[in-house]
């Protein structure tokens, strides 16, 4: 195996996702858990009433399905495509576009159909950041055999790799890079933004069914997870950060399994560099970039995966708040003197100071809400006027001074377990407050 071509391959499919700038667009990936109305527990994939259960009602609404080994895991009809993830959570992806007013139009609609469909099925769409109710030990692993294979492997690499699996959800923003410089530049300042994600949007408030130890649930997750693929990735915040050098660090990452003469084999901790033959194996390739969960992810656009999932309108709030801040020149700069001299350490600090002060918490000598105000006034200015209205229920979050886990714990210290699950789950009259 030749190590160079394997670097240049991945370097080239990274490379392949510049767009002119004129053409630059956002993607959304949204989990949720889909529970009970009565006993508030999570719906199970299984069953007549379960998730999977759904998946072959939309077939009629005229997705189409992705099938593995006779289960429905996968759908797409035009810009919309579903999911299912381990603990059979359930996520609504939505296509590239370059308008957000285009993106909460198809959430939207989608959403008018989706919420009756589970009520109907006396069920709820809960957007938090952890299960509200359900233990991860009491939640069978969807059918797929790379989850099974993912099981496996985390029971080694870390101690709460399956409370990641089955109990967590979240938001997702996907955003376009011109050239190699602006992939550098946006990869380190959303590595940057990580500490400042993760506190404002936290919606974790309850923890295999009681209050959490710490704020930020979701993060601690993760970094307990698997060192080798999650939390930051260090390269992102140095001097000679490139294509390249996140080519190489995917290579030296195992990739847990791959897919050989038609049928999934776990690899364990092989890296891919000695399991990478073919260095035109485009599907390989994805697989491996796809196999590693970062703050911020890079396949042939880069994610931003520091979100809970949180409810409409925040969920749109906050992607105008990425679009504000990166798709802008004039934010970037201002970014760029803003985080200058941050490095891992720096932004780790934050993280770990928010678990316990959440918007309170320190960075670079600031409190996170002070810094947070700064840059969604400034991410306000950066979008054009149809969607400066979007940004808006992030700025009268910031007002009160509480993030999603506050609210939730509010509610839950006034009106109960209850009242605080339902306040996460929107109804018709939430979908229908369009935001002006």
């Amino acid at each position: 195996m030749d190590y160079e071509k394997q670097v240049q391959a991945i370097t080239a499919y990274i490379k392949a996702g510049e767009k002119n700038k004129k053409d630059l667009a956002m993607g959304l990936e949204m989990e949720h858990f889909i529970i009970n109305q009565e006993s508030l527990q999570t719906v199970s994939y299984y069953g007549d009433d379960g998730v999977g259960s759904a998946f072959k009602d939309f077939e009629n609404l005229g997705f189409i399905p992705e099938i593995e080994n006779g289960n429905i895991l996968n759908m797409q009809k035009d810009e919309i495509a579903l999911s299912t993830e381990p603990g059979s959570q359930f996520e609504v992806a939505i296509r590239y576009n370059k308008s957000l007013r285009s993106l909460q139009e198809f959430y939207l609609r989608f959403f008018r159909k989706l919420v009756p469909y589970f009520a109907e099925k006396n069920q709820l769409i809960a957007n938090l950041g952890y299960q509200p109710l359900s233990k991860i030990d009491d939640i069978k692993i969807l059918p797929k055999k790379r989850y099974d294979y993912m099981y496996k492997y985390f029971d080694e690499t870390g101690d709460m790799g399956h409370n990641m699996m089955k109990g967590t959800a979240s938001l997702q923003c996907i955003i376009d890079y011109c050239d190699e410089d602006d992939f550098v530049r946006k990869y380190r300042l959303a590595n940057c933004l990580s500490p400042i994600l993760y506190a404002l949007f936290d919606n974790a408030y309850i923890f295999e069914g009681s209050p959490a130890p710490f704020r930020n649930m979701r993060e601690i997750i993760w970094e307990n997870t698997d060192k080798d693929r999650s939390g930051m990735f260090e390269i992102g915040f140095d001097d000679d950060f490139s294509y390249r050098k996140y080519a190489e660090k995917i290579l030296n990452t195992p990739i847990i399994f791959m897919e050989k003469d038609g049928e999934k084999i776990y690899t364990g901790k092989t890296p891919f560099k000695d399991l990478l033959e073919d260095p035109d194996d485009k599907d390989l390739i994805f697989h491996a970039l796809s196999i590693v969960f970062p703050d911020v992810r890079v396949k042939s656009y880069i994610e931003i995966r520091m979100m809970d999932s949180i409810k409409y309108p925040l969920n749109f709030a906050a992607t105008a708040f990425i679009k504000g801040l990166f798709y802008n020149d004039q934010n970037l700069e201002k970014m760029d003197k803003i985080f200058r001299g941050v490095d891992y350490k720096t932004a780790l600090n934050a993280k770990k100071d928010s678990r316990q002060k959440g918007l309170d918490g320190l960075y670079m000598g600031q409190k996170i809400s002070d810094l947070s105000k700064e840059l969604v006034a400034m991410a306000k200015d950066g979008l054009c006027e149809d969607e400066k209205g979007l940004i808006k229920p992030l700025e009268d979050m910031l007002e009160t001074g509480r993030n999603p886990r506050d609210n939730f714990e509010k509610i839950y210290k006034e009106d109960g377990l209850r009242a605080a699950i339902l306040s996460n789950c929107p109804s018709l009259d939430d979908l229908n407050n369009l935001l002006k």
